[in-house]
């Protein structure tokens, strides 16, 4: 029952997160970077702040609790995130939010999953590392059928139909793009993985598990906020945009605001729920272990439903919708699969 409530839990905070760049289609007057900036204030900084507050020790404070060890080194690993993080927003763009996520999310699925395990000297070859190595290629074939899926829609189009249905599609752009952002995407693992002294210590002073991670979220997405403002303020001063800020003014600002926290809150919520639904699942070291994976493929599978409702694959084949569907339930079968070893 546990690992079902955990699964669920991750799953839930999945749906916000693939939900959360709709919201911003309704933003007004703001150009790419400047809306990129505004909902990653909420995102990265507001709500996650928010979150660690829930983690502090009665008696500590967040600063003490930070200190715990590996601080520095989560928000390093949160840096080189954000270039994920920035690389990503541009594969929406290019691709689509169907297409885009799917690329994207698969390889950060791998390596964000593999990586950490590697470094803790997990034999993948045997026992429950090969389990979890299993699992990944799972994952990484329903991805690659989905890839397929987007591939055999565009042979299909025309050029006015792809932009009718993404303004901006580029697909080898794009999945360059994508594929970089999925690698240095797997580097938040990697930062969560560097702040277990501080999730350790949180728990060892009586904080609930659902909480204890928290913390070290925050630190990851300082990291990564510092690397996206840095190049939003960047374009901004490029394409001569930062007086967008201050001409939007009254219910189009509110309207502005409104929606970038909105989409700051869901993309948020995928982390809540990832830290959140480990601690039901501590009872299986491969579920923990594949965690990662699993939030991944959910976001693919929401991303993908997302698409199909916003019509990024009107006009789509039966034959190109039947693979993208096949893609769907091995990434469906992947969030399962380790648990049938337990």
């Amino acid at each position: 029952m546990d690992i079902f409530i955990g699964l669920l839990i991750i799953a839930v905070g999945s749906f916000g997160q693939s939900s959360s760049y709709v919201p911003i289609n309704r933003v007004r007057g703001w150009s790419w970077e400047n809306f990129w900036l505004v909902q990653g204030i909420f995102a990265w900084l507001v709500f996650p702040f928010l979150g660690a507050m829930a983690a502090i020790p009665e008696g500590s404070s967040l600063f003490a609790l930070l200190g715990e060890g590996g601080a520095l080194k989560a928000v390093v690993y949160g840096a080189l995130w954000g270039i994920g993080g920035l690389t990503f927003g541009l594969s929406m763009r290019y691709l689509g939010v169907a297409l885009g996520q799917s690329i994207s999310l698969g390889t950060c699925s791998a390596f964000g999953t593999l990586l950490p395990a590697l470094f803790a000297g997990t034999d993948l070859l045997h026992g429950a590392g090969l389990i979890l190595l299993i699992g990944v290629c799972v994952t990484l074939a329903g991805i690659a059928v989905i890839g397929y899926a987007g591939s055999l829609r565009s042979r299909s189009m025309t050029d006015e139909e792809k932009r009718a249905a993404i303004r901006d599609f580029a697909l080898t752009k794009g999945l360059l793009v994508a594929l970089l952002a999925g690698v240095m995407s797997a580097c938040f693992a990697l930062g969560i993985d560097a702040g277990t002294p501080i999730k350790a210590a949180a728990a060892a002073q009586g904080v609930d598990p659902l909480y204890a991670g928290l913390p070290v979220i925050l630190l990851v997405t300082v990291g990564g906020f510092v690397t996206n403002a840095a190049y939003c303020v960047f374009q901004n001063v490029r394409n001569r945009t930062a007086g967008e800020y201050l001409r939007v003014k009254g219910a189009t600002l509110v309207n502005n605001l409104f929606f970038c926290a909105l989409a700051g809150l869901l993309w948020y919520s995928q982390f809540f729920g990832l830290e959140a639904g480990k601690s039901f699942l501590a009872g299986s070291p491969v579920l923990v272990a594949f965690s990662w994976s699993i939030l991944m493929s959910l976001n693919v599978i929401f991303s993908n439903l997302w698409g199909i409702l916003l019509k990024e694959w009107r006009g789509a084949s039966l034959r190109t919708l039947a693979t993208l569907a096949a893609g769907l339930v091995l990434l469906l079968f992947s969030i399962f699969f380790p648990s049938l070893f337990q």
